[in-house]
C-alpha cells in the first residue's frame, strides 16, 4: 500500500470511526495502519489491512511517541 493511495482515504479505525495512518517500518517491508488517537495499530498482511477490532493492538507510550514522530516528519 503507497502514502497516496485513495483506499486510504476512505479506511476507518472500527472503533472510533476515524482517519488513520499509513506507518512502516525502517525497512519499508512491515506496514500497518496506526490509529494515534486510541494508540492502536492495525497489521496490513499480503496488502490487506487487517481492520476488525480483535485486530488491533495497543501501542505502548514509547512507540507511540515514535509513531507521531515519523507521522510529523511525512506530513506535507
Amino acid at each position: 500500500m503507497k502514502p497516496d493511495d485513495p483506499l486510504l482515504q476512505i479506511l476507518a479505525c472500527p472503533l472510533d470511526k476515524g482517519p488513520l495512518h499509513l506507518v512502516t517500518d525502517e525497512s519499508g517491508k512491515e506496514e500497518a495502519l496506526y490509529n494515534p488517537r486510541l494508540r492502536r495499530r492495525y497489521p496490513i498482511v499480503d496488502g490487506i489491512p487487517q481492520l476488525l477490532p480483535s485486530s488491533g493492538e495497543q501501542v505502548a507510550d514509547d512507540e507511540h511517541e515514535e509513531l507521531l514522530e515519523l507521522l510529523k516528519r511525512r506530513a506535507p
